[in-house]
């Protein structure tokens, strides 16, 4: 009993807070301030920390596969939401499609970016000898050819522009979860049935939430790469702004899912979605 009133607690308190108009206006905001400004944490941080190290186990657990994660968590939520709500499966799966858009938009964008930069990098191989070091530095000679992946295998360097992949992915996912978790507030508002099942995921989503900016900070304070990392924020706030900010308000239909909450937040009675549309910029009181 006193466990179910923590959770009640705890998922009311989110729900209110990623409800709320001003944090979801000003959210991509402050994840931009975040990205501009989070290197200069490493005037401050220590390069001996465990943080410090791209073998830490948060690193390998839950960065690596970043989207795939996001896509349990927040997608067993928007199932588990909507299907709750309507009992309908073929509403619940047009929800789902949105994290399918994103998650092909993702491979899409990351693939182009693999592509341009083995096209404008190059591999450079170290020479060690006495004779050919300058200012205790090896000098390089260019092996044409070569991708980044097989470069880096070879313990080779390459030089070249890029984009922060995992910057890219941790600030799509955080808006991502911001704005897939933000119709639970005016949910719960409206009276809205929510058993525990319900409520563990939306906590395990909200957690997620912090777990990747938690990370983001990790990765701009430990490993500043500038402007690689300003590149990945600016496109991954493009697609967030693209999709859930120009697609998705087009409304439902054959060729686009719609935003999240349309068609499930009127619950006492079904109405039309523009009373969804509605609910959905209200506050959570």
């Amino acid at each position: 009993m006193f466990l179910n009133t923590v959770l009640v607690v705890l998922t009311d308190l989110a729900a209110c807070l990623l409800g709320n108009t001003a944090f979801r206006q000003h959210f991509h905001l402050l994840l931009s301030a975040t990205v501009m400004f989070g290197p200069a944490l490493s005037l401050w941080v220590s390069q001996h920390s465990v943080f410090a190290k791209r073998s830490h186990f948060l690193y390998r657990t839950f960065l690596h596969s970043g989207w795939g994660w996001t896509c349990i968590f927040v997608g067993s939520f928007v199932f588990l939401l909507s299907f709750s709500i309507r009992r309908s499966l073929s509403l619940s799966i047009r929800h789902l499609s949105r994290l399918a858009v994103a998650g092909v938009l993702w491979v899409g964008f990351c693939k182009l970016l693999d592509f341009l930069e083995n096209t404008t990098g190059s591999c450079y191989e170290p020479l060690h000898t006495a004779t050919e070091v300058a200012d205790g530095q090896p000098l390089l000679v260019l092996r044409e050819g070569e991708s980044k992946s097989m470069c880096l295998k070879a313990g080779m360097v390459w030089r070249g522009y890029g984009v922060s992949e995992d910057v890219f992915l941790l600030c799509l996912c955080c808006l991502l979860l911001a704005e897939e978790t933000a119709v639970f507030g005016p949910y719960l508002s409206l009276g809205g049935f929510s058993d525990a099942p319900l409520r563990i995921l939306f906590l395990f989503c909200v957690l997620l939430l912090g777990l990747w900016i938690f990370l983001l900070l990790c990765l701009l304070a430990y490993f500043p790469q500038f402007p690689t990392q300003l590149l990945g924020g600016a496109l991954g706030c493009l697609s967030w702004r693209g999709l859930y900010q120009g697609w998705y308000r087009q409304g439902p239909s054959w060729c686009c899912p719609g935003r999240p909450g349309l068609g499930l937040l009127n619950t006492k009675s079904r109405g039309t979605e523009e009373e969804d549309v509605k609910l959905i910029h209200d506050n959570c009181h």
